[in-house]
């Protein structure tokens, strides 16, 4: 919140006389605690490539006060890395282009890179010719070497060559911002995040010069959004990506990440021995095989719980997790944790909630949020740097006032609640107090929220709110896009797992999903344990007014023992193959498994599927 003036709080405090004298103190005297913290500065006169800049591909070194990395062809990424990893940052650098194989070939500085230089990573990049379309770019080097590009756009004038550009690039958790000599070019919410990425500068097909490298850490993005044609509310992710994966499950949380969503929203509340427990119920029986009461029962009788099969049969074994578990599963990502404790918490059981938001670092990285004002009010006192907002489900008769009590920095309502008097969302704006309403899903109502310039809208569907979103705010190119937000590419999976793919697109009117070429629906959880071992493909093709874009992601399944065992006791194998095949299992013996898989035992025989599945299990494993 906006502090007072200094002039203001010393004329309520001061008589004119020594008023007049405090406000002659010299500006430098006036403490920079809100200052942005420079945390590393290089122009390169040291003569040799800094220490702990870490040159991983290319040929790097320092010439006449400068940087040069050269890259010999189109095909080689040079990339050097440095830097700490930081979450909230500007890095600045002015680049110029010695010498370049064509205008298509690029440089770029490294937002979120592995210290040594391995993928993925996220880069800005900028094309020698930069007043093409693509001039400016946000992508995504994945982990099968191939391109993720999420935004594009063209300079306001050309690099060329022999000419300094000072690049910029704010980051702020998902969000990037490009400025390219001084003028904003291009906004971004679509970066992942790791939890050790670093920086990097790189060079592709020519030879590029860098100097007067700053990079300053920032504050976390505020809460308020700017209004504008161009602005758009935050995409909170109710209880996870809820709509795709069983809510407040670690599925859940890891499909919200992969979105792109600014927030992902979960519940907390302490089992009878005080152990922060992710769920939105009092009673354990909606969302779980368990029952009872969560204040009645032990952490202990949680732990093996199945939190998937309400759901869907394929999230079956889903637990219920800690919030250690989803702190950990969040750690260095990008979105912001907004905490639900569902109240009321004894003031142990919220400082326990706090102190392992402190031990892992994310304190900052947090909005708790709750019905309950005592719990705010427990928290302020514990932690005062943890920002907080107030939940409503009908609107006090002075918001204002209510939240300026508390401390909140959002005051998040029901939208049915809202609705009646719209006219608050400016009024707290004005007390410089963000409005985030919830649980709306409908693209219709989200445009509603967009006009009344809420700052964030909390949906069981952030993928569609992210793409929603996109068509707002770019304008090049035309083309439709389109892109994985889970499963991850390279991901490897084994039995008992689920595969639920999730897309995120832009200017697309409709989309087609396919695995090995069959048809599949985004959010529709494929069980793993029908399919067989080794890569799989899946591709979307976004279709819009203005063409076609495809993306693809390849998974591998991987063959093991427990995934064997999994098989074997499936409802499908009677008790005498079952018996045979577990035997043979836990002898390693594989071609045991396969010859009963697929030749039976006693004229006992396993479904046709199953056992090619098994059999080529069990020879993956041979092999």
């Amino acid at each position: 919140m906006r502090l007072p003036r200094l002039s203001v709080l010393l004329a309520a405090a001061l008589p004119a006389a020594a008023l007049t004298a405090a406000l002659a103190v010299p500006a430098e005297a006036e403490p920079a605690a809100d200052e942005p913290e420079v945390v590393l500065t290089e122009d390169f006169s040291g003569g040799a490539v800094p220490a702990g800049w870490n040159a991983v591909e290319g040929q790097w070194s320092v010439s006449n006060g400068r940087l040069v990395g050269v890259s010999t062809s189109a095909n080689q990424l040079s990339r050097i890395t440095f830097g700490p990893h930081l979450r909230n940052y500007r890095v600045e650098v002015t680049a110029r282009f010695e010498q370049v194989i064509n205008a298509a070939r690029w440089t770029a500085v490294g937002l979120d890179i592995a210290p040594n230089g391995a993928t993925p990573w996220w880069i800005a990049t900028m094309r020698s010719g930069s007043t093409a379309s693509n001039g400016l770019e946000f992508a995504q080097r994945t982990t099968s070497d191939a391109w993720n590009v999420t935004n594009t756009a063209a300079a306001p004038h050309a690099a060329g060559t022999g000419r300094d550009v000072r690049v910029a690039v704010e980051v702020r958790g998902s969000r990037a911002t490009w400025i390219f000599d001084g003028e904003e070019v291009m906004r971004t919410s679509a970066l992942q995040r790791s939890e050790q990425g670093v920086l990097g500068l790189l060079a592709n097909g020519g030879t590029v010069s860098f100097d007067d490298v700053v990079v300053t850490e920032l504050e976390e993005e505020p809460v308020i959004r700017p209004v504008g044609p161009a602005s758009t509310p935050a995409v909170v992710a109710h209880r996870g990506y809820s709509s795709v994966a069983p809510e407040n499950t670690l599925a859940a949380v890891e499909s919200a990440l992969r979105t792109g969503a600014d927030y992902v929203e979960i519940d907390v509340a302490s089992s009878a021995d005080g152990v922060p427990i992710i769920l939105h119920d009092n009673t354990l029986d909606r969302t779980t095989d368990g029952t009872g009461a969560l204040p009645s029962v032990t952490s202990d009788y949680i732990e093996g719980l199945d939190a998937g099969s309400w759901f869907s049969t394929a999230f079956a074994g889903q637990p219920v997790p800690t919030l250690l578990d989803v702190l950990a599963l969040m750690k260095g990502r990008a979105p912001v944790l907004l905490l639900e404790v569902k109240g009321p918490e004894t003031r142990a059981e919220l400082e326990l909630i706090v102190q392992q938001l402190r031990d892992e670092g994310l304190v900052e990285q947090t909005l708790l949020q709750s019905f309950d004002v005592n719990v705010l009010r427990d928290v302020r006192a514990i932690e005062p740097e943890l920002r907080l907002g107030l939940l409503r489900s009908s609107l006090d008769a002075d918001p204002v006032a209510v939240a300026r009590d508390l401390g909140v920095v959002a005051y998040n309502p029901a939208w049915t609640a809202l609705q009646s008097r719209t006219d608050v969302v400016e009024d707290l704006h004005a007390a410089e107090i963000a409005v985030m309403p919830y649980t709306i899903d409908d693209p219709a109502q989200w445009q509603i929220l967009r006009d009344l310039g809420v700052d964030g809208v909390i949906t069981n569907k952030p993928g569609e709110l992210v793409g929603w979103n996109a068509r707002h705010v770019q304008t090049v190119p035309d083309e439709p896009t389109v892109a994985f937000a889970a499963p991850a590419d390279g991901a490897e999976l084994t039995r008992g797992d689920v595969l639920v793919p999730a897309v995120t697109s832009e200017r697309a009117e409709s989309l087609a999903i396919t695995l090995d070429g069959e048809e599949v629906t985004e959010g529709a959880a494929v069980a793993v344990d029908t399919l067989a071992a080794g890569e799989h493909t899946l591709e979307v093709t976004a279709t819009g007014v203005n063409g076609t874009a495809t993306a693809s992601v390849t998974v591998t399944v991987t063959p093991s023992a427990a995934g064997l065992v999994r098989l074997a006791t499936s409802p499908d194998v009677v008790r005498s193959l079952r018996d045979q095949l577990l035997r043979a299992i836990d002898r390693s013996d594989w071609i045991r498994v396969a010859a009963i898989a697929e030749d039976g035992v006693g004229g006992q025989q396993l479904p046709a599927e199953l056992a090619e599945l098994i059999a080529a299990d069990a020879r993956a494993l041979r092999a």
